[in-house]
């Protein structure tokens, strides 16, 4: 079957455990519960959750990076608990049918990217608003998988006290070194769990609706890539000459803990290592990126600066180890592919002028949890907490009821009331 991995708007991926341990700790870290992911050229203690230059109950919350330098919070190894598919029409199946696997390409693989743009693509309709409703379809179809980890208290049937998208977590990571984007993250908060949906912006409307030709085929050239990367099976290869459907995905869930915030999150996964002998998910995952060709220290220190800032939050939340990436020229072929150590991506960048840092990406989102859970509180899905945020600016926030930006279904506040059986 044709199939090719959708890569959602609002949901990238990867990196996390420890992101720089030293010797024998950058061997596979062992799967305990307790684990901890940190990036080892930062401080290893826990930190308190609340900003320290932040008075306890300010209705906005600072973005500036120096508050958020501290030690590295707790966050413990991801966990998954489960997946999903999503098929050609989008629809969605409570099982790994779309898992590609990952074929070691050629050093130098020659792979045009500009294929089948025209005649064999099939792209997903942006203007369809899915929110949080596949991640919520898994939460019902494995309510009771989840029986292990619901309270003693009626009131709260999901043990956990986010829900969201990996996607919305990596914007929050990224937010004290973002300088171009705002974002809007609309919250209910339902039976004691705050669920996080992304509103799109202005802006991004207005951006994706007058989305130059040139663009929109350099977003299919990083789909292409994957298809040259990715096999359906184990022992198969990659079929480039099939369609590229972006409405199709493969989707793991995931369970951890950020210092006091548990968290339940999905994100697409482009495939996994065929090796039987591979670790368990999610560490058994690979992430797969397209990038510009370097050719001068300027390209290279702008890629360490603002690329692998996006690769590493997106790969590190969900505990995927490795990204592997194909360098295009001009035309749209890859020249080069490199695989990127998400535990050694802060090694790669310590060097570089005014560059990012895992800690205050961490505590940051570490810090505006602890702000939500503070502001939004009443238990009511028709109630909404907007936060909002312009690059330059603090994070406010405004209370909305029965509006639009409600977005828990119906059909979900239903089966969550009712009774476990």
């Amino acid at each position: 079957m044709e199939r090719h991995r959708s890569r959602s708007p609002t949901t990238s991926s990867h990196q996390h455990y420890s992101s720089n341990r030293q010797g024998g700790d950058n061997r596979r870290r062992n799967h305990c519960d307790s684990a901890q992911f940190r990036p080892s050229n930062h401080h290893l203690h826990q930190s308190s959750a609340t900003p320290r230059q932040t008075p306890p109950r300010s209705q906005t919350l600072s973005t500036r990076r120096e508050v958020y330098e501290r030690d590295f919070p707790l966050y413990k190894q991801p966990v998954e608990v489960g997946c999903f598919s999503l098929d050609s029409q989008r629809r969605f199946f409570n099982d790994s049918r779309q898992m590609r696997y990952y074929v070691e390409p050629e050093r130098s693989p020659n792979f045009d990217l500009r294929d089948g743009y025209r005649e064999r693509y099939v792209k997903r309709d942006e203007n369809v608003k899915e929110k949080l409703d596949h991640i919520l379809r898994w939460i019902v179809a494995n309510r009771s998988k989840l029986k292990s980890k619901l309270s003693t208290n009626a009131s709260c049937p999901l043990d956990f006290d986010f829900v969201t998208w990996r996607g919305h977590l990596t914007k929050l990571l990224t937010t004290p070194y973002e300088t171009r984007e705002g974002w809007l993250l609309a919250v209910t908060k339902f039976n004691g769990t705050l669920y996080i949906s992304e509103v799109e912006t202005e802006a991004a409307c207005r951006e994706r609706e007058n989305c130059p030709e040139r663009n929109k085929e350099m977003m299919y050239w990083g789909y292409k890539f994957e298809q040259y990367m990715c096999a359906d099976d184990t022992n198969g290869e990659p079929d480039p000459s099939g369609v590229v459907n972006t409405n199709e995905a493969f989707c793991t869930v995931v369970q951890t803990r950020l210092t006091d915030h548990k968290l339940l999150f999905s994100g697409e996964v482009d495939c996994r290592d065929p090796d039987p002998g591979a670790p368990p998910p999610p560490a058994c995952y690979v992430e797969l990126k397209t990038s510009a060709e370097i050719c001068t220290p300027k390209q290279r220190s702008n890629f360490h600066r603002f690329k692998l800032l996006k690769w590493w939050a997106q790969s590190f939340l969900p505990g995927v180890p490795r990204v592997v990436a194909g360098f295009r020229d001009h035309e749209g072929t890859v020249v080069s592919v490199e695989t990127f150590q998400i535990s050694k991506i802060s090694q790669v960048i310590k060097n570089e002028y005014n560059c990012w840092k895992p800690t205050v990406c961490m505590n940051f989102c570490c810090d505006f949890l602890s702000f939500v859970k503070r502001e939004a509180t009443e238990d009511n899905p028709s109630v909404v907490y907007l936060f909002s945020w312009e690059p330059h600016n603090d994070v406010t926030y405004s209370v909305h009821r029965d509006s639009q930006y409600s977005f828990l279904p119906d059909w979900y506040i239903k089966e969550m009331t009712r009774s476990p059986e």
